[in-house]
């Protein structure tokens, strides 16, 4: 994103080439609004596939699933860890009583080492998210990304 100066200063252009996609085609009858980039109105034989037709084969390409199955192979087991875990920590918090008084370092105790264990978790889970969508998702999904880009301009046209 930058600002531009000037009168629209509060204006805010997006340098994304998504941003610039034109919206053809919505509720507009069959074969209504086909124009070529070059303004003339296109046959039913130059038909290209519409944005939707790209997006769904797109979603079906093993590229797109192999990108999503790498997602939940780290985020369904991630998601259930941390849930039993603040489970784990609310139900001793509410009925160990004795065990979560435990003196652990002078008035440091068990609760407040087991609380402090969520935030640290919090952070940890966070980092290991970022750093497993930098290293095993984020090359593909953005190769993905442009292959759609280059079809969707196709479309255009």
């Amino acid at each position: 994103m930058e600002k531009e100066a000037g009168p629209d200063a509060a204006a805010v252009r997006l340098d994304d080439p998504w941003y610039e996609a034109p919206a053809t085609g919505w509720g507009e009858p069959d074969g209504a609004g086909a124009v070529a980039g070059d303004g003339r109105s296109m046959s039913v034989e130059q038909h290209s596939p519409s944005a939707a037709e790209i997006y769904l084969e797109v979603q079906s390409s093993p590229a797109f699933r192999e990108v999503r199955r790498r997602y939940r192979r780290f985020v369904v087991p991630g998601a259930v860890a941390f849930l039993l875990w603040y489970l784990a920590y609310v139900i001793a918090a509410t009925t160990a009583h004795d065990l979560m008084a435990r003196p652990v370092a002078g008035a440091l105790n068990v609760a407040m080492v087991a609380g402090l264990g969520q935030f640290l978790t919090t952070f940890l889970l966070t980092w290991a998210y970022a750093r497993h969508a930098r290293l095993h998702r984020d090359r593909a999904a953005l190769e993905l990304r442009w292959e759609t880009q280059e079809m969707t301009r196709g479309a255009g046209r």
